[in-house]
């Protein structure tokens, strides 16, 4: 019992934090937003950290790696991995709704009265290059270093270790600069990571306090099954990926390490603040350093299991909501390459985030525009759940990539 509660201490202590969270929540409702604050001092420090994290880790993690070979391997199976892994989710998205009526005629006229006022969107011509273009580059180095392009730093931080990695000699000084802030950024997570039971305990008291009551009667049917089918898709295929990975071994090293990062993700609905959190518990499940420290941040922007789960949900509500027929091959196919290609237009922000992959979807689907508050109310109550798909994901596939990597006797090395 004694090495029970060493091994889960801080596990058990965010769990109690989280649990007595939502319990004030519940009992002190919209009260309980006071407490917001206490929360954001968490959230805003996490994202303050990921940028230097994500730039040192992945720098760091290049520059040690034994040779161009292995980092050209890892990138080329973290690519194969993600595009596998969400080919499952958007199946397991399409396969739960087809059949499933998500809103019915009645619960559309509600929906539609709901909007009393009518969200003010920019119209704009969605073109993917550009959309592509704005993704993986800034045409301003301060911009480089922000939490809203992610992805653009990590192609960014990328080049940069490759660069240190040719530079040979000459690079050295840079490379232990390098190691050494890494090591100094990963000590101030430690510090930050003290916080994290006031910080999550708070955050979830004012979200479920603020927003636990007001989800409309009209989106409840989509809210529950997305909370079954996330909650049937975390317990089940994240166990078969850690078992493809390691056998029982991976199984029991991914459960043993999978809550500190659910918790997170769960109170944060962050999958940028998760970072810090995941890098640390795919280390020990037992994934070599420079393939968490590549695999997860770059999960974080180009694979989320939860999102395209829930992208589906979205087309499904509208094709329900408006009446549309979707029988034909082609129909099909097209719904799943939609959420795919929505997937990939979504940046690693809190809630708020994902407009560009909604709006792209009423687009490509031929919706009016005014369904955009629609999408928005979908993506703001299944957050949470769909977040933590995302992040835990990220180890899961972080699991995966080591196996394929390094061989099936990984986790003995």
């Amino acid at each position: 019992m004694k090495k029970f509660l060493q091994n889960y201490k801080s596990t058990i202590i965010l769990i109690a934090a989280i649990i007595v969270g939502a319990i004030v929540g519940i009992v002190f409702q919209e009260k309980a937003a006071v407490l917001s604050p206490l929360g954001d001092i968490f959230l805003n420090a996490l994202l303050v950290i990921i940028v230097p994290l994500i730039f040192f880790n992945i720098t760091t993690a290049i520059t040690k790696m034994e040779s161009p070979k292995r980092m050209g391997k890892i990138i080329g199976i973290i690519v194969l991995v993600f595009l596998l892994m969400s080919l499952v989710s958007v199946f397991v998205g399409f396969g739960t709704t087809f059949k499933t009526e998500l809103v019915s005629v009645e619960d559309g006229k509600q929906i539609r009265a709901s909007l009393e006022e009518e969200a003010e969107v920019e119209e704009e011509e969605l073109n993917l290059l550009q959309r592509t273009a704005s993704l993986l580059t800034v045409n301003d180095l301060p911009k480089l270093f922000s939490k809203d392009n992610v992805t653009a730093l990590l192609v960014a931080s990328i080049i940069f270790g490759v660069a240190v990695r040719m530079s040979g000699e000459k690079g050295e000084e840079v490379k232990k600069f390098l190691e050494s802030a890494n090591v100094v950024i990963e000590n101030v997570l430690k510090i930050v990571m003290y916080y994290a039971p006031i910080g999550l305990g708070c955050y979830m008291a004012s979200m479920v306090g603020s927003f636990g009551a007001t989800i409309a009667i009209g989106y409840a049917k989509t809210f529950v099954l997305y909370l079954v089918v996330s909650i049937t898709f975390y317990l089940v295929f994240y166990t078969i990926y850690a078992f493809i990975a390691g056998g029982k071994k991976g199984v029991k090293a991914f459960w043993k390490n999978a809550i500190p990062p659910t918790l997170t993700a769960l109170a944060t609905c962050s999958s940028a603040a998760s970072i810090p959190v995941n890098v640390t518990a795919a280390k020990k499940m037992g994934v070599p350093a420079d393939i968490a420290e590549t695999t997860v941040p770059l999960g974080t922007s180009f694979h989320k299991d939860g999102t395209i789960i829930g992208s589906m949900f979205k087309i499904m509500f509208l094709v329900a909501l408006f009446g549309v027929q979707m029988t034909t091959a082609a129909d099909i196919l097209g719904m799943l390459g939609i959420a795919l290609v929505a997937n990939l237009l979504v940046t690693a922000v809190p809630i708020g985030g994902g407009t560009i992959s909604e709006m792209f979807i009423i687009s490509m689907m031929g919706f009016p525009v005014a369904s955009l508050p629609i999408l928005t109310i979908i993506a703001t109550i299944i957050d949470a759940p769909a977040t933590v798909l995302n992040s835990v994901g990220d180890s899961a596939a972080s699991m995966l990539v080591a196996r394929f990597v390094d061989g099936k006797d990984w986790m003995k090395e």
